[in-house]
């Protein structure tokens, strides 16, 4: 548990990214019956400062530090705001959002989507759908029961080690996320979504300069380095014509 001052009831301490502590090596040895990689994997996750401060502060995953970061970056999020969370699970966005635009202090509203079962967050709705279903997105809007001043989106199939492919599949989710961004954001609304290193389509770039004052590419610190993983940052939705 944290020995920092006392959380937020329901949140995370996410008004910094300030790392706590420091992590000793752990070498982990590979156990039979699993393959190298699977240990690869567990010894990153150990070592990782991300993952331990994200123990540290209670929160869902590490990835909760990008969305903090890219916030800091750009001011996205404010007190009041109405945010839609697509692949919202485990909660770690959904947490930084709660927190970000005050929904435990009356303010604000926080709609949590995903496939999967989550657990509740305190301060947040929860829908679990499949968002690449035909009506999903009208349930979702149904649900929002009006108009959102951020989409955010850290959507992504899962991958197949084949390149081509898993960039199409993330296109993919990019283009239903924008797509949804596009119907149900308020005027000056913001658009988050994940996309691969080299950047995003070139259809779906020159629709987002079409609708957003500003689109940008960006890459968080808490993304892994050797992970072709970034993400786009539209602002300023001009609107529906």
């Amino acid at each position: 548990m944290s020995t920092r001052s006392p959380k937020r009831p329901g949140g995370p301490d996410a008004k910094s990214t300030e790392m706590t502590g420091r992590l000793l090596h752990t070498k982990v040895k590979t156990a039979r019956g699993r393959k190298n990689s699977s240990t690869l994997w567990l010894e990153r996750q150990l070592n990782d400062p991300y993952v331990a401060e994200a123990r540290t502060r209670g929160l869902r995953s590490r990835a909760a530090f990008k969305l903090m970061q890219l916030d800091d970056r750009y001011k996205l999020l404010k007190p009041g705001d109405a945010v839609v969370d697509l692949g919202a699970a485990p909660g770690g966005w959904t947490q930084v959002a709660v927190d970000r635009v005050g929904t435990l202090k009356g303010k604000g509203r926080v709609l949590a989507v995903d496939i999967l079962e989550m657990e509740p967050v305190m301060g947040a709705e929860i829908m679990q759908l499949d968002f690449t279903e035909d009506d999903a997105d009208v349930k979702v809007k149904a649900a929002l029961g009006g108009a959102a001043n951020a989409v955010i989106s850290d959507m992504a199939a899962p991958t197949t080690g084949h390149r081509q492919t898993d960039h199409l599949r993330i296109v993919f989710m990019c283009d239903l996320a924008l797509a949804f961004a596009l119907d149900v954001l308020a005027p000056n609304g913001v658009f988050i979504a994940k996309v691969l290193k080299g950047g995003t389509e070139n259809d779906l770039l020159e629709q987002m300069k079409k609708n957003f004052r500003t689109v940008r590419h960006a890459k968080p610190e808490a993304s892994r380095a050797d992970s072709r993983e970034a993400y786009v940052v539209a602002t300023g939705f001009r609107g529906k014509d």
